[in-house]
């Protein structure tokens, strides 16, 4: 007889990847100096790290209609982080090599978590 096996938080890939960017995002953040994490910095990094939070906190609810709405929280966290990463390579505090793999990674992940919303709309009866 098989095992049923549950869906883990870790078995996500918009959550995966979201994880490490904002791990990513904090490395790069904890250098700067005072003034830019002050006005940049620390608005960057909450906003990153919302978008995994998000998940994670959809993820824990109950009913299907407030997963969504926490995955769809985490889509426009993902817009305020293109907009101080831009605001970022703009000012030159990070490097456009940085900026293009900060992008890179925001830009797959709205295709992940629409991947994500449409499983969780089959999969859930609600």
């Amino acid at each position: 007889m098989e095992e049923k096996r549950f869906l883990k938080l870790s078995d996500i890939s918009a959550y995966k990847i979201s994880f490490v960017l904002s791990n990513y995002v904090w490395r790069l953040v904890v250098n700067w100096d005072y003034f830019c994490k002050e006005t940049i910095g620390k608005q960057f990094v909450r906003s990153v790290d919302s978008i995994s939070s998000n998940i994670a906190e959809g993820f824990g609810r109950y009913g299907k209609k407030d997963k969504i709405k926490f995955y769809y929280y985490s889509l426009g966290s993902i817009k305020e982080s293109l907009d101080w990463n831009q605001k970022a390579k703009s000012r030159r505090i990070i490097s456009q090599e940085q900026h293009q793999y900060i992008f890179s990674e925001l830009d797959r992940l709205p295709r992940e978590i629409h991947n994500l919303i449409s499983f969780t709309r089959k999969k859930l009866n609600d």
